[in-house]
Formats: structure tokens, C-alpha cells, sequence
């Protein structure tokens, strides 16, 4: 059979580099054309010459030299530039983009990729998180399938196959992050080495953070909003620290689904690349002996107000949650710079959403323009 052709964007994180997993796996069946990465040059060299890539783009331009360089005896095509990576993903040899991008650098791409009438396999949450409004009834329009790489969408997507009759509500799991068992007086004085230390997952370093203030879980909430078409009050967010169960969901007769499985990414990617197909992977088998317990608990809103903060920017809708978005970029890399406190990150967020003009109805512009104003309140917020 023809191989899929794939642009994997962001093939140097987490999620890209796991990505490739499933690729060594079924050469058969996929074919990369186009890599992107943000500035690992190095590492990005050794996937296109590993992979036989038609081109690379690296979207930080200081590294283009080096990369040439590194690549000069291939036929590699090479391009620099937030804007190559965009039309990446227009080429017409390409027929999925797995868009592994972090934070709103990966919603123009998403656009440009449904705009081209490519099937999408979706982890940068952030692309529905700012512009979701847009992107879905586009994606409609266009007819171009979205595929959730999160875990815990791809869940969701399992539990609804084949139902025909209405869901009551969505259940998103959440593990807790770093900071689960820690009081919450004493976050003001963690660091971002403690922050880091996932006790399950192994993510990018913002993903982490974001897994630890539950940004991330709100984030989700609004993604899975957009993606099935759920209100707000009929999504819920409930503590499960084995993470075992990535999400649930509830019918009309009080019948619940869940999808189970280890705390591994490769499960949900192979999905979104091969559905409505599974992949075949030997090596992973559940043994119920070792998870004997699977326990549960409200989320202490309290301790975790990001997630109320977008609950509130998904009922606004808008530029709202595109500010909740930027703001918290700001927040997190300061963080991780050392140049603020783990509860600046969520005081950041207040301010910037308190300050910043609100469009009820935005345009791509629009976006690009709260997205902007967003991050200048969080510096101004965080005296950067």
C-alpha cells in the first residue's frame, strides 16, 4: 500500500520524538517528508538523515548555519523561520501533520494545515485552547479530521466510538502533577527542579509545569469543549493519581466508559496516525496485579485556581483563553529561568486577563494581537 506521508512539527520533543517510535516501527506504512524543530539543530540533523526527510525547518534562524553545515553531504532541504514552518505543512506531497508543537506557536500551523485539507494528528492543545471557535468549524468546512494526541482526549475519543446516543458528561482525569501531595502553603517556595519531577509522565519541561499548576487540565477542559462539542458544565476534572484511567465518559442511562492503559504516549499516537486501526505493539500488555488500586478525589480548587480561571475563559470565549494562553508562556519560562515564583505563574495569568482588551469575536489578527499584548502584561506583571 502507498505509505502515508507525514510532517511531524516539533519532531525533537516528547511527543515528536515518540512519534518516530511508531514510525521506526511501521516503516511500511509511514513516510516522513518534513521535520521541524525550535532550536535542537542537532538532534534534528540526525532525525532527517535517519528518516531520508525530503526537508527540515528549524524555527529559531541562529541555528540555520550550523544545521546547513551539519547536512551540507545530504540532499536535505533546509529553511529557517517561524514563517517556514507554516508552509511546511502546505506541501502537497504531505497528507498528515502531527502537530507537536509547544504553545501558540503551533496554532498558525494547525490553520494552514486544515486549510489544506490535511488530516491532523493534534498534541499542541493550544491550538483549540486560543483560536478552537475558529479552527473547528473550519476543519468542518474543509473536512479534515483532527485527531487528539493528549491522552486523555484520545481517551474520550475511544469511549464515544461507535455510540450513537448523547453522552451526559466528560470526566478528564488528572494525575496531580509534581505537587499533589504537597500543602499548599508551602508552593510558594518550590523550584523549578521539585516542578519537574513528574511522579508518572515524561513530558517536556512546560508541559510539566503547566501538569503541576493544572493549567494543562484546564487547558484540556477547553479542548475537549471544542473537540466533542461539550459545555463547560458538563465537563469535570477529577484527581486519579495512579493514571491508569486517562478520561471517562457518562451516558443518559448512567452507564460510564473508561480507557485504561499505562502512562505511555506511544499508545495514543499510534492511534491518531493509524485509526480507525491499532497498532500492534507486543511489549505492551496491562498487568492488573501491579495496579491493584485505582483511587480518586475532588480537585482542592484552592490549591489548583488555574483551572477555574479557564473554566471561566471557555464560558467568555473570545480572546480569553488566547490571554490566559500567552500570559502563562511568559509566567512558565520566567519560572523555570528562576526569575519568579511557581504562584507568580497563576497571579500572572489573573493580571494579564484582567488588563487586556477583550474581542468577542476574533479574527486570525485579532489573535496575533491579544497573543502579543498578553505576554507584554505578563513581563510588565512579572517586572521582566
Amino acid at each position: 500500500m502507498n505509505r502515508e506521508k507525514l510532517a511531524i512539527l516539533g519532531s525533537t520533543g516528547s511527543i515528536g520524538v515518540q512519534t518516530l517510535d511508531i514510525v521506526r516501527e511501521n516503516p511500511e506504512r509511514f513516510e516522513v517528508v518534513t521535520l521541524t524543530a525550535h532550536r535542537n539543530w542537532e538532534l534534528l540533523a540526525r532525525q532527517a538523515v535517519e528518516f531520508d526527510v525530503d526537508n527540515i525547518v528549524i524555527a529559531d534562524e541562529q541555528f540555520y548555519r550550523p544545521l546547513k553545515e551539519a547536512l551540507a553531504d545530504t540532499d536535505i532541504k533546509i529553511f529557517a523561520g517561524e514563517h517556514a514552518v507554516e508552509e511546511a505543512v502546505c506541501n502537497s506531497q504531505i497528507s498528515t501533520v502531527v502537530n507537536a508543537l509547544v504553545g501558540y506557536a503551533g496554532m498558525v500551523p494547525t490553520v494552514r494545515a486544515i486549510e489544506h485539507r490535511k488530516k491532523v494528528a493534534l498534541a499542541n492543545k493550544e491550538s483549540l485552547v486560543v483560536a478552537g471557535d475558529m479552527i473547528m468549524p473550519l476543519a468542518l468546512r474543509k473536512q479534515t479530521p483532527i485527531l487528539p494526541i493528549d491522552s486523555e482526549h484520545s481517551a474520550i475519543f475511544q469511549c464515544l466510538m461507535g455510540e450513537r446516543s448523547p453522552l451526559r458528561r466528560v470526566i478528564i482525569t488528572c494525575s496531580g502533577g509534581a505537587f499533589r501531595d504537597l500543602p499548599r502553603e508551602e508552593l510558594a517556595d518550590v523550584t523549578p527542579e521539585q516542578a519537574l519531577k513528574h511522579p508518572l509522565w515524561s513530558m517536556g519541561a512546560k508541559i510539566t509545569i503547566d501538569s503541576a499548576t493544572l493549567v494543562n487540565k484546564g487547558f484540556e477542559v477547553i479542548e475537549a469543549h471544542h473537540l466533542f462539542g461539550v459545555d463547560a458544565e458538563r465537563i469535570s476534572v477529577i484527581l486519579h493519581p495512579e493514571a491508569i484511567v486517562h478520561s471517562l465518559v457518562e451516558f443518559e442511562d448512567g452507564a460510564l466508559k473508561a480507557q485504561l492503559g499505562t502512562p505511555d504516549m506511544h499508545m495514543p499516537i499510534s492511534l491518531a496516525l493509524m485509526f480507525p486501526e491499532r497498532a500492534v505493539r507486543p511489549s505492551e500488555q496491562f498487568n492488573f496485579a501491579e495496579h491493584p488500586t485505582l483511587t480518586f478525589r475532588e480537585v482542592d480548587r484552592v490549591k489548583y485556581p488555574a483551572l477555574d480561571i479557564a473554566y471561566d475563559c471557555l464560558r467568555r470565549k473570545g480572546t480569553a483563553a488566547c490571554t490566559m494562553n500567552g500570559a502563562n508562556e511568559v509566567a512558565v519560562a520566567a519560572f523555570l529561568a528562576g526569575k519568579c515564583r511557581y504562584t507568580d505563574i497563576v497571579k500572572t495569568i489573573e493580571y494579564a486577563l484582567a488588563k487586556s482588551q477583550f474581542v468577542a469575536q476574533p479574527s486570525l489578527a485579532d489573535y496575533a494581537e491579544n497573543n502579543a499584548e498578553s505576554r507584554v502584561l505578563a513581563r510588565e506583571f512579572l517586572k521582566l
